[in-house]
């Protein structure tokens, strides 16, 4: 009995290190700034822009390129071809290189010289310094996090029930949006929440990418190289209240969802 306590006990002691660690320097930061700085901060134009853009820039990229993923998840998961070791390995690659490399790597294909830049030239789209560089960084670097989560909700998905719609004469884009989809969208919706968050934080790849327009993490680090850690600071704690707010509320409302589809 005693042996019991003394283990609840270090794993409550260790536990309680690790969230401490996470949480204590946020809540230092946050309350280290003052009402006064919020308020200041909130009223500062260039800081709301760029939150602003920071946001619908990341919310974009999810949209985008997370839903066109949902299918490659899906064969992921379902399908077995050649190969598909150094699939998994490529979707993970994003997480592993230094994102300013990747930034780097992304200009080779967006940049002004590239096909690909010239035809978004060519209709009006510019992705060096512009918007669209900043939805593809972000995409670039969060979209494991979207891929990963919807393979293992469609793996854990019981085959047979697909199996058996397909018996019955459902055709395969049926039996997707209607048993594979559904039954994983827990999985799915939680991908997508995660790629979004990820997308916020993102400073390496976007800055290569476009500098200007400014978003919330490229400002941070330019006004602590140019003023100090006193001119940082409440932008910082803003843009974090500001992501945790928006944080909470898409996974309250996507466990919302998912409780009343099913």
């Amino acid at each position: 009995m005693l042996k019991d306590w003394r283990t609840k006990l270090t794993l409550i002691f260790f536990s309680g290190l690790i969230i401490l660690f996470i949480v204590a320097p946020l809540l230092g930061l946050l309350l280290r700034t003052s009402p006064s700085e919020y308020i200041q901060t909130l009223q500062d134009s260039e800081v709301s822009q760029s939150i602003r853009l920071t946001l619908f820039s990341s919310m974009g990229a999810t949209l985008i390129f997370g839903i066109l993923a949902i299918p490659l998840a899906w064969l992921l998961a379902r399908k077995h071809f050649p190969m598909k070791g150094l699939v998994n390995g490529l979707i993970d690659l994003p997480v592993v290189i230094p994102h300013s490399a990747a930034g780097i790597a992304l200009l080779g294909v967006i940049s002004r010289g590239t096909w690909i830049g010239q035809a978004g030239e060519q209709v009006g789209i510019s992705f060096v310094g512009g918007t669209a560089g900043i939805v593809v960084a972000m995409a670039f670097v969060s979209l494991p996090f979207a891929i990963n989560a919807a393979r293992d909700g469609f793996a854990a998905v019981p085959e047979k029930l697909e199996k058996a719609a397909l018996n019955l004469g459902a055709s395969p884009v049926r039996v997707f949006f209607t048993i594979s989809l559904p039954l994983a969208k827990r999985s799915v919706l939680s991908g997508l929440v995660m790629m979004w968050a990820r997308g916020l934080s993102e400073f390496g790849a976007v800055i290569i990418i476009a500098y200007h327009p400014m978003v919330t993490p490229i400002l941070i680090w330019e006004r602590f190289a140019s003023f100090g850690l006193s001119y940082a600071r409440p932008v910082a704690a803003v843009f974090i209240l500001v992501c945790l707010a928006v944080f909470v509320l898409m996974r309250v409302l996507s466990q919302k969802n998912y409780h009343v589809r099913n």
